[in-house]
């Protein structure tokens, strides 16, 4: 039966739609590309969509995993996605030689490169100086062995009297346990949870993380296509504004980060994927730069470091300026960026 209430409750409802319209159009909708396939540190996205705080933001945001950081440099450059999560040291070949689709980091997440030189204690490596005259394996053409000549200087290591294996990117931490190397690069967080994995004992290994050891560069960051940035600046700092909150949902909250990562795939190890984070955590992000001045804080120096180490790693001729390719326009005051 129609009564005069149901009638009235239409009206309103109709009354209400316009505003439910306005703000369905209010989502601005954002494609975004991780670096690989889930692990813990996403959480802080994960945790943002979940939480409703990108849609506060006014975005709709499209979140898919990642095949490699210089895979998802190309997609976003390429225009598949709007932003992406990589590595900055990426960019530095890719910028110098693609002007027109040059790439910027709007939000330094990881403070330190995860890059680290890894070994086991029966290697009888010590020190980083030990490499010499060992075989130390990595992929061909890896970040963080193309990095390993910058890394031996700052160490007075001989990188020439190093004996170089390569192997595919799934057998190394694999070939590094049976001993067919004697150590390996690779990114710390990724390294070392492989080895437990194949079984490795946690106080068997044994690592260098080059920022930790005179390479001090950043690490992974949101990153976007120059020429976007200029036709969507405020999506790029909405992004950039509910993602630190999503850092900070993740820091309180690691339980509820990995259940909402499980949620999006079903074999994620939530166990692990927190213990991975908590390393993420403490080596790569709050450092003594992320604690005085914020996450996302920059440093021209440290900057312009990771473009020379990296244009002399990969034989760039032209490197871009740091200041084309690093910016904190699009973060939100210092005050807001406490995470520590």
């Amino acid at each position: 039966m129609i009564t005069r209430r149901t009638v009235l409750a239409a009206g309103a409802g109709l009354l209400a739609a316009p505003h439910i319209v306005r703000e369905a159009h209010a989502q601005a909708p954002v494609r975004f590309c991780l670096d690989w396939a889930l692990q813990g540190n996403h959480g802080m996205f994960a945790l943002a969509e979940d939480r409703g705080v990108f849609r506060r933001e006014g975005l709709a945001v499209r979140m898919d995993r990642g095949f490699g950081s210089g895979d998802t440099a190309v997609k976003v450059a390429s225009g598949a996605y709007d932003l992406g999560y990589t590595d900055p040291s990426t960019m530095v070949k890719f910028n110098a030689e693609n002007p027109d689709k040059r790439l910027v980091s709007i939000y330094q997440v990881l403070d330190r490169t995860a890059a680290a030189l890894v070994t086991t204690r029966r290697s009888g490596i010590t020190s980083p100086q030990g490499v010499v005259g060992k075989r130390l394996g990595a992929p061909e053409g890896e970040a963080s062995r193309m990095l390993f000549p910058a890394f031996a200087r700052a160490n007075n290591v001989d990188a020439s009297q190093v004996r170089w294996t390569s192997m595919a990117p799934n057998l190394r931490d694999t070939m590094l346990f049976q001993n067919q190397v004697d150590a390996v690069t690779g990114f710390l967080f990724t390294v070392h949870f492989n080895l437990v994995g194949v079984g490795a004992r946690e106080e068997d290994i044994v690592a260098w993380p080059y920022a930790e050891n005179g390479l001090d560069i950043y690490g992974s960051a949101i990153v976007a296509r120059a020429e976007w940035l200029e036709r969507n600046q405020q999506q790029a700092a909405a992004f950039v504004k509910a993602s630190i909150e999503g850092l900070k949902l993740l820091m309180a909250e690691p339980d509820a980060a990995m259940a909402a990562l499980k949620r999006r795939e079903a074999l994620f190890d939530e166990p692990l994927e927190k213990r991975r984070w908590f390393m993420t955590r403490d080596r790569g992000i709050l450092t003594p730069a992320v604690r005085s001045g914020g996450t996302g804080v920059l440093d021209a120096a440290r900057s312009a470091t990771l473009v020379r180490v990296n244009a002399e790693a990969y034989g760039v001729t032209n490197p871009p300026n740091p200041a084309e390719m690093f910016t904190d326009r699009f973060l939100p005051p210092a005050s807001d960026r406490r995470v520590a």
